[in-house]
């Protein structure tokens, strides 16, 4: 299966690159799995539990293809996945790109590069 364009949509312009049907299932599902522990830290501070909630590990994604993508998102900082950003670094032998981008964004991305390859 032959690598398509997978488009992310950052803060400031947008960057393309080669990327793997099945690659973007397993970043889709690492974003799922994001968007679940926010959506739970979320209803766990506003659920009048009193308690601060529990430290969670940091999302760490990594892609190694024709480039190197790193997603990154701390869900400790963010209040609500709405809110939340993570770190796109793209970077191959010759140049490296480091940028925020919305998780919304960025979840919308992937799933519209996953219909697409269908």
């Amino acid at each position: 299966m032959s690598p398509s364009q997978l488009m992310l949509n950052l803060g400031e312009g947008s960057v393309s690159f080669s990327f793997t049907p099945q690659a973007a299932r397993e970043l889709q599902a690492a974003l799922q799995e994001l968007m679940q522990r926010l959506k739970a830290k979320t209803a766990q501070t506003t659920g009048g539990s009193g308690g601060k909630p529990s430290p969670q590990k940091p999302m760490e994604y990594q892609y190694t293809g024709e480039v190197f993508l790193e997603i990154f998102c701390n869900p400790n900082i963010w209040p609500t996945p709405f809110a939340a950003k993570v770190l796109v670094t793209i970077r191959d032998e010759r140049i490296r790109l480091s940028s925020e981008a919305e998780l919304t964004r960025v979840v919308e991305d992937v799933n519209q590069y996953l219909e697409q390859v269908g």
